[in-house]
């Protein structure tokens, strides 16, 4: 029975030499070599970015207005009316192009 060895990547960079000091100095004061601190800090940023991106915070007023709006929305008003039209009149003119709408 083997064990399997997951597949790692190398990052590398080039720093100037007091950015290096400091994070010499951090990784020192985490206990961590600086290749564990330069990993675990950019991972923990990359994570914030990504919930960022990904992630809506509302308000527990902001909640309740959405699901409001989402359990009763408005009926659609002259401008939605002629921008569905704009919408479906592209789509048929798009038709049989290399284009596509996603549906």
């Amino acid at each position: 029975m083997g064990t399997a060895i997951a597949k790692q990547d190398r990052i590398g960079a080039r720093v100037p030499r007091e950015v290096y000091e400091t994070l010499c100095r951090a990784a020192e004061l985490t206990g961590a070599t600086v290749n564990q601190f330069l990993v675990q800090a950019a991972l923990k940023e990359a994570q914030e970015v990504i919930e960022r991106q990904e992630v809506i915070r509302l308000s527990p007023r902001d909640w309740s207005w959405l699901l409001d709006l989402m359990e009763k929305p408005a009926k659609p008003n002259a401008k939605l009316k002629a921008a569905l039209k704009r919408y479906q009149k592209a789509k048929r003119d798009d038709a049989g192009t290399s284009f596509s709408w996603g549906s």
